[in-house]
């Protein structure tokens, strides 16, 4: 009897010792469905848009955890960017996004423009994104594929070493394909660009 008496006060003393863990812990995170959520400057203007039909805020890291993310980025008031992934995070303080899980990117100053990718991370305080695992980038000229890119706020897109293309002909099918050390890609100005180790152009394709 003074066993099982002793084995219920234990039990008592660890219920009450969990209870405010978890009580704490449901206090700084916070299930939010249906979440839109509107990053601004400075000055007014609206930088990113996040949606999400399932995210959870943690308080205490102030950081946000997004399920099937899609993220707008806008430049002059206007779209620039759609990006969509399985799911990302916004952390510190709203100015580092990572997202991750089949990662799409539109372009919307060019039709049928596509850039893919496993990861995606953008830092505010940088004016480049970053993608890593199995990027692609697509249209109707031109594949290019590579482990890594980066995306400046010009449009160019730099992939690093190695680099495979695929230059398409007018029917949409290919043309002929190669590896190149660095590519550069003008969505602007649609052409692909090639430079050596000494970061001298060795061959430039308009299209």
């Amino acid at each position: 009897m003074n066993n099982t008496y002793s084995f219920l006060i234990l039990l008592s003393l660890f219920i009450l010792g969990c209870s405010p863990n978890v009580f704490e812990e449901q206090k700084v995170t916070k299930k939010i469905d249906s979440l839109d959520l509107n990053i601004f400057s400075k000055s007014g203007d609206k930088k990113y848009s996040i949606t999400s039909p399932s995210s959870i805020y943690d308080a205490i890291n102030n950081k946000f955890q997004f399920k099937k993310t899609t993220i707008n980025i806008f430049h002059l008031g206007e779209t620039k960017y759609i990006i969509n992934s399985d799911e990302s995070t916004l952390s510190d303080n709203n100015k580092l996004i990572e997202l991750r899980g089949n990662v799409k990117l539109k372009t919307l100053n060019q039709d049928d423009d596509y850039l893919y990718a496993d990861n995606f991370i953008w830092n505010l305080d940088d004016t480049n994104y970053l993608l890593t695992g199995n990027v692609r980038y697509e249209n109707k000229n031109v594949i290019l594929t590579s482990g890594k890119a980066k995306m400046g706020p010009d449009n160019i897109i730099e992939f690093f070493n190695p680099v495979k293309y695929i230059i398409k002909d007018n029917n949409n099918e290919n043309k002929y394909e190669t590896n190149s050390e660095n590519a550069y890609y003008d969505i602007n100005k649609e052409s692909l660009s090639f430079k050596a180790r000494d970061k001298r152009v060795r061959s430039k394709i308009y299209f």
